[in-house]
């Protein structure tokens, strides 16, 4: 896969009068995992928001390996996202909440379902219903989603919410092994070590702006 990169230029966007993004201006590569970090309300899940295409920018641009949101593109084409609560059927098995997500875009393969349960350690095989999943589960099941296309970018809104040690360990090499092969990963954490263990850039976010790059 090429390198691609992800650049944001001064992008602003105001939400009942609270200005929520503030001139965010960053450029960022494939194969390199980002780490974001900020108190709640600094703007960071609205930034991976903007980035996802689920919101519009009020200025500035999101330029998605090379492709320009709003005007080339609804959404980025690649991307895996966790953010905020993933809505899954409650009625359906993980494997099924998966392999129904599988069909929207018909480009994995059905390995890819049962390979991205294993990875996060979740059972392919387990038919208790997405409603009797305890927090923890729903959120590998979360993140199992979002892996199992492969996507050129994987955006993880605080992915270790909820996640046991053994959990945080599997992401952790997880988040290792889709850049090394060559995705633009970008993590948000309240959880230092988590970040400061895979990123090759820490970014502070703070009222909306970057206070600071390390």
């Amino acid at each position: 896969m090429g390198m691609g990169q992800l650049i944001l230029n001064d992008v602003r966007k105001t939400i009942k009068g609270r200005c929520v993004l503030n001139g965010i201006s960053l450029t960022i590569d494939s194969g390199k995992v980002y780490g974001f970090k900020g108190a709640n309300g600094s703007g960071k899940t609205m930034l991976f928001r903007a980035i996802a295409g689920l919101v519009r920018i009020d200025s500035g641009t999101i330029d998605v390996f090379g492709k320009r949101l709003g005007r080339d593109l609804s959404f980025p084409d690649s991307i895996g996202l966790t953010i905020e609560n993933v809505g899954f059927w409650p009625h359906l098995a993980g494997a099924e909440c998966l392999e129904t997500l599988r069909h929207i875009k018909n480009t994995a393969p059905k390995s890819s379902v049962k390979n991205a349960m294993i990875r996060m350690g979740l059972d392919p095989n387990d038919t208790r219903k997405y409603s009797a999943y305890s927090l923890g589960m729903k959120q590998k099941l979360a993140i199992a989603q979002a892996i199992m296309e492969t996507p050129e970018l994987l955006v993880l809104d605080e992915p270790n919410a909820g996640l046991d040690g053994a959990s945080i360990d599997r992401l952790r090499s997880i988040l290792l092994e889709e850049k090394a092969r060559g995705a633009l990963v970008l993590v948000s954490s309240h959880e230092g070590e988590l970040l400061n263990d895979v990123c090759d850039s820490v970014i502070h976010i703070t009222d909306g702006t970057v206070s600071s790059i390390h």
